[in-house]
């Protein structure tokens, strides 16, 4: 079940009526159980596996607590490190059985072939569960809050199973943590007008940024990525461009419904986008885009591999490691990892010239907060996240070097496909969604909310806003054949 689909629209104001209506005692229960219809939408199979990785984490840390009650503070130790490490070996290998068994074979087959040998594969018919590293990640945030003392167990397991279920960030995000999420299951929640309304505002924002902005620039990257050995340099380049674009709007939009949703219902979740692109360097991009898995990664794989503790090169190491694991766990495939390994480069040649960018604007006395020099940070940080984003959105590593070798030849192959997939009305349309986008977001980072500007208007011009915002997204949202909703990018991880 999709947030742009019909069956969404009937879906989440028939839970959050009966929600309401329920007694407290039974509501956490409804929504344990209308999460799981959610999820069993796609594939009631796929519930299984979920619920799986819930009864293996809800287990650790029932025996962590008992672990951590041994009076003999080595054996104590030892047994806490041996349950975190099998909740994570289990729950890692059904990822890596579903999600990267295929990959694994096929690199370990190129491998052989190297060397003049055979191996056959052994065949498996795999379907990726959708949202497998999601819940995942979310679950052993949990084992390890435990481990670490941040968190008691929770002793309840259908209260811990809703946890990691619950519906509006179970597919793609937010990755909650168990400190922020858990707690919020077993508070008593009453309906509030400003709240369902300010999480509305926020699902009607989520819902202009997928459906009118990321499906129709949607189009012209798909027809130019789809059939880049015909296409221009130009277009190569304008479509790698207005991709990242896409991908903000298509992610970021999902994150804001999802918010705005659970907004309504009296949850708080974390936010997961903050004006990405006005970042002014790659290490900055990465505290603003999809925030929940940049700080998963950062707490529960970079500190403790020594984080920035150990000196410069321990650090760069720590950076270039976590980045290609972000990568990996984007996708199976090499072009994923190669993704992930340029954001840390970035980061890590970045911190290697601090220094010398340092004395040479102290050098040079330039006010390093002047609005010259902050836009072209904010254009050398874009185009750099840019050239990433490439390797991201190319279906290999070796069409994404195609597409780069085309895009800085500045060709035009013989027979050149010029059409974008857009008639003119759609790319105006497309160019003052993004004016919109911009705006939103400019106003963010000045610390103006824009739904906070419409709630502040007189009545009339309230709703009128209302509608507005309503008719937009009928009116010019992107719908596929026989007004299908469209699947949103990050599905697929």
């Amino acid at each position: 079940m999709l947030f742009n689909s019909l069956d969404f629209l009937i879906f989440f104001p028939l839970v959050t009526l009966a929600y309401f209506l329920l007694p407290h005692r039974v509501r956490w229960i409804w929504l344990l159980a209308t999460s799981y219809y959610f999820y069993m939408c796609w594939d009631p199979r796929y519930a299984l596996l979920m619920l799986f990785s819930t009864a293996v984490t809800f287990v650790s840390g029932l025996l962590l607590q008992r672990a951590g009650q041994i009076s003999d503070g080595r054996k104590r130790e030892r047994r806490r490190r041996l349950w975190v490490a099998l909740s994570f070996l289990i729950n890692l290998s059904v990822l890596f059985f579903f999600k990267y068994w295929d990959f694994f074979w096929n690199n370990v087959e190129a491998l052989l072939a190297l060397a003049g040998l055979t191996m056959r594969k052994p065949v498996f018919d795999v379907v990726l569960p959708v949202g497998i590293s999601f819940y995942t990640f979310q679950a052993l945030s949990y084992t390890m809050d435990v481990y670490r003392g941040e968190i008691p167990a929770e002793r309840n397991f259908f209260r811990y199973a809703l946890f990691v279920s619950f519906f509006p960030q179970l597919v793609a995000g937010p990755i909650e943590r168990s400190k922020n999420l858990i707690h919020q299951v077993h508070e008593r929640h009453e309906f509030r007008a400003d709240r369902a309304r300010d999480g509305l505002l926020l699902m009607l924002w989520g819902l202009f940024q997928k459906m009118v902005i990321a499906d129709r620039v949607g189009i012209l990257v798909d027809q130019v990525f789809d059939h880049y050995q015909t296409m221009p340099a130009w277009a190569l380049a304008l479509a790698t461009v207005f991709f990242a674009f896409q991908i903000y709007c298509d992610f970021g939009g999902y994150s804001n419904t999802a918010i705005g949703a659970a907004q309504v219902l009296g949850f708080s979740l974390m936010e997961n986008f903050r004006q990405p692109y006005l970042s002014r360097s790659c290490a900055e991009f990465w505290r603003r885009w999809h925030i929940s898995l940049s700080t998963w990664f950062r707490d529960y794989l970079y500190i403790p591999l020594g984080g920035n503790r150990k000196g410069k090169p321990r650090k760069w190491l720590n950076t270039m490691i976590t980045f290609t694991a972000s990568g990996l766990w984007h996708g199976a495939n090499w072009s994923y990892v190669v993704w992930g390994g340029l954001n840390g480069l970035f980061q890590v040649i970045g911190d290697a010239l601090r220094p010398a960018r340092e004395r040479l604007s102290a050098a040079l006395h330039v006010d390093r907060e002047a609005l010259p020099w902050r836009l072209l940070q904010m254009a050398v940080t874009f185009v750099l996240t840019d050239f990433a984003w490439l390797f991201f959105r190319a279906p290999s590593f070796r069409t994404a070097v195609d597409i780069l070798r085309s895009v800085l030849s500045g060709g035009v192959p013989a027979g050149a496909d010029f059409s974008l997939g857009l008639e003119a009305p759609e790319l105006w349309a497309m160019g003052i969604s993004l004016l919109v986008l911009a705006a939103v977001d400019l106003l963010g980072e000045a610390g103006i909310r824009v739904r906070s500007l419409v709630v502040r208007c007189p009545l009339p011009l309230r709703w009128l806003c209302y509608l507005l915002a309503v008719y937009t997204i009928l009116i010019f949202g992107i719908y596929g054949p026989g007004f299908s909703a469209a699947q949103f990018i990050y599905f697929q991880f």
